[in-house]
């Protein structure tokens, strides 16, 4: 027969451990991050993981958890090749997107505008912050934007983050940029804020963000940071899966019941064999600018044009030149390889 004496002592030992615990529990809870966009704590990632990139994240980007490879592109050494262009863009870079080798450059640090090249670092943030399936209503603010959009975003009604990020890389949409920014930050602020921490994570160190779309002319990078920013866009399943598509058709809460879009690669439209991603960009002070990636022959090549007077014919006269093709037709054979 128990008794209540026989279980003091059992009573006893578990107050004394629930004391021992308490300051414990008090230090977890002044480490543990809370999320800035004040959801609850951080995800925490895998050591050498971005939060949201890890197999079954939020943001389902890695494949798998482990350490994340470097991205930034290696620029020493000489170039494969060399290339005459008529009229050259400000600058340029082919890479190789497994090795992060770089095959031909044109002042890969020069600090210039990038125009839309600015939502290739605003798909990774929102990507990294966000589940797949994730909907929200779109801020007022998405509503008063200029430049290139959508164009049909619905008010007061629930919209799908996959389908914002679509319109936002395919037809690079300067209203889904500023819907999603809020959405995922509370505001265009706190929102650029993460971009240009998230450039820093990168080593990106001639790259500053001003604001979600590249409208601005303050949103300025180099090639060789763009370089690197693909890499890490490229290497994100939902953003890959996106920047490969020539138009795509959603379920959307508008008149019709679809949004259809359609895309700006030149690459992809032209139907140049293997293109596979990623983005355009234009404003008057930045020019034509172009982040063009291509896999083929085993091997996946990037190229980055700022400034540039015709990304398609100089993207595949690089192009050609990386993967040892002849000449594009209309193009001089004027390469001198240099090993």
């Amino acid at each position: 027969m128990s008794s209540r004496r026989d279980r003091r002592p059992g009573g006893r030992r578990l107050a004394a451990l629930a004391t021992l615990l308490a300051p414990l529990a008090v230090v977890a809870a002044l480490l543990i991050p809370a999320r800035e966009d004040g959801r609850g704590p951080a995800p925490v990632a895998a050591a050498g993981v971005p939060a949201g990139e890890g197999s079954g994240g939020a943001g389902g980007g890695q494949t798998s958890l482990g350490p994340a490879p470097a991205t930034s592109v290696r620029l020493a050494g000489v170039d494969e090749f060399r290339v005459r262009l008529r009229k050259p863009p400000r600058a340029g870079l082919v890479f190789d997107l497994g090795t992060g080798e770089v095959l031909w450059r044109r002042n890969p640090r020069r600090r210039l505008p990038i125009a839309s090249l600015t939502k290739m670092m605003t798909a990774l943030v929102v990507v990294e912050r966000t589940r797949p399936r994730e909907r929200f209503r779109v801020a007022r603010a998405a509503f008063r934007y200029t430049g290139s959009g959508i164009g049909r975003l619905p008010k007061r009604r629930l919209v799908d983050v996959e389908a914002l990020l679509n319109g936002l890389m395919i037809v690079s949409g300067n209203d889904a940029a500023i819907a999603l920014a809020h959405h995922v930050a509370g505001s265009e602020r706190r929102f650029v804020a993460l971009m240009n921490r998230r450039a820093r994570a990168l080593g990106l160190t001639c790259t500053r963000f001003v604001d979600s779309h590249g409208l601005a002319g303050g949103n300025r990078s180099c090639a060789a940071d763009l370089a690197a920013l693909a890499r890490a866009d490229m290497r994100t399943r939902r953003i890959a899966r996106i920047v490969r598509r020539e138009r795509a058709r959603f379920r959307f809460p508008v008149k019709g019941g679809f949004l259809d879009l359609e895309g700006h690669n030149p690459l992809v439209r032209a139907g140049y064999p293997g293109a596979i991603g990623l983005k355009t960009g234009y404003t008057d002070a930045a020019g034509r600018c172009f982040v063009g990636v291509v896999r083929r022959k085993g091997r996946t090549f990037g190229v980055v044009l700022l400034n540039s007077p015709d990304p398609l014919a100089q993207s595949r006269k690089l192009l050609a030149r990386a993967y040892g093709d002849p000449a594009p037709r209309g193009e001089p054979g004027d390469v001198v390889l240099n090993r």
